[in-house]
């Protein structure tokens, strides 16, 4: 009866320990499930639409879940940071999950471009530097394809005209702030006042031509050019009617030898 409550034992031992060994490999391979899947979904990006914007959202280290993406380089965090939808249809991308960040960025360039390309072919300075500002958003997701990367250099130099107009604009204002605070100091009694005096005896002719120039240059030089309208068709030149001939007193044409009179005899007062 020993062996056999030692047998038993022993069956019900080696059965309890296989029941423990499954359990925790059990136990195991679903931690390893869950790992793996918190590392996938931490490595995945989505879109969501909050209160009229469209926010980055990155998976949380968890199998479900997201934040809003925050990265911690500032350059990425200008790129990444929520955009205006201002009426755009960005339902596609929010059903979609990016697992690599290239796959994010190749999604947002043309959202960026769509609310880029209005504002910069308009002709108001205020609309053209927010078009400006999501180009140069656009210019900092490193991972756009080379055809996209094509259209942003060609918006750029869209751009470049407008650009170069608010830093004319601004380097004249420059200039005339520069020479009224000179003014005031030549007119004051610092000890700078000589210095000041002598300064705008001598850039005071260029620095005028040059504001001017620069007035100029912005405020009627990139107007929009008159176009010249065509001349009209030229009339066809009509010759002059042929001129009279010119007559003698007589009516006979001028040059003509005249006719001499024929004598009758009838007052000649003679007879043959």
């Amino acid at each position: 009866m020993n062996g056999a409550a030692q047998q038993g034992f022993g069956y019900r031992a080696r059965r309890t320990f296989t029941r423990l060994l499954v359990f925790f490999l059990i136990i195991g391979l679903g931690g390893v499930v869950v790992f793996l899947l918190s590392q996938l979904n931490a490595r995945t990006f989505t879109l969501a639409p909050v209160d009229g914007q469209l926010v980055v959202m990155k998976g949380r280290m968890a199998p479900m879940g997201a934040v809003p993406y925050r990265p911690g380089d500032p350059r990425l965090a200008d790129a990444y940071a929520p955009i205006p939808l201002e009426g755009q249809d960005v339902m596609a991308l929010t059903m979609n999950k990016y697992t690599e960040r290239d796959e994010l960025d190749r999604a947002l360039f043309p959202l960026l471009e769509s609310l880029a390309r209005p504002r910069i072919n308009s002709e108001e300075p205020a609309k053209v530097e927010q078009g400006l500002y999501y180009l140069r958003r656009a210019e900092k997701l490193s991972g756009v394809t080379e055809e996209q990367r094509l259209t942003l250099q060609k918006l750029m130099t869209e751009v470049a005209f407008f650009q170069a107009r608010q830093k004319l604009e601004d380097a004249r204002k420059l200039v005339s702030d520069a020479l009224v605070q000179l003014k005031l100091a030549a007119e004051s009694q610092t000890r700078h006042a000589r210095s000041a005096h002598q300064m705008l005896t001598v850039v005071t002719p260029p620095a005028r031509e040059l504001e001017e120039a620069l007035r100029r240059a912005v405020h009627t030089l990139s107007g929009p050019q008159e176009v010249p309208q065509a001349a009209p068709p030229a009339q066809p030149v009509q010759s002059p009617p042929p001129a009279p001939t010119p007559t003698s007193p007589e009516g006979a044409p001028e040059g003509a030898s005249p006719t001499p009179p024929v004598d009758s005899g009838a007052d000649s007062g003679t007879t043959p």
